[in-house]
C-alpha cells in the first residue's frame, strides 16, 4: 500500500502551509483506500487525497489533513522531521 513517506523540500514545506503528508504509494492503489487506510493505520482524519503520477512511473499522493488532525504530529511520529 503505502511505500514512504516523501521527503522532499517541497514535501515538507506542504505540511507546515497546508497541513498535507506526501506519501509514495504503489500503482494500484485508488484515493478511497488510501484514505481509509490513512485514517485508519494513523487515526487521524482525513480532508481529501491528491494523486499525481511522475515521470518515474511512481505515484505520489498528496493527503490533506483535516483541521483538528496535525500533519506536524503525524510527520514527527513518522519520522520524516
Amino acid at each position: 500500500m503505502i511505500i514512504y513517506p516523501v521527503t522532499t523540500e517541497k514535501a515538507i514545506n506542504q505540511i507546515s502551509k497546508n497541513n498535507t503528508l506526501v506519501f509514495s504509494v504503489d500503482k494500484a492503489e485508488n484515493k478511497q483506500t488510501i484514505k481509509k487506510f490513512i485514517e485508519g493505520e494513523y487515526k487521524v482524519k482525513v480532508d481529501s487525497v491528491n494523486v499525481m503520477n511522475n515521470f518515474q512511473n511512481k505515484k505520489i499522493v498528496y493527503v490533506k489533513l483535516a483541521k483538528d488532525s496535525s500533519a506536524m504530529e503525524l510527520a514527527s511520529k513518522l519520522k520524516v522531521l
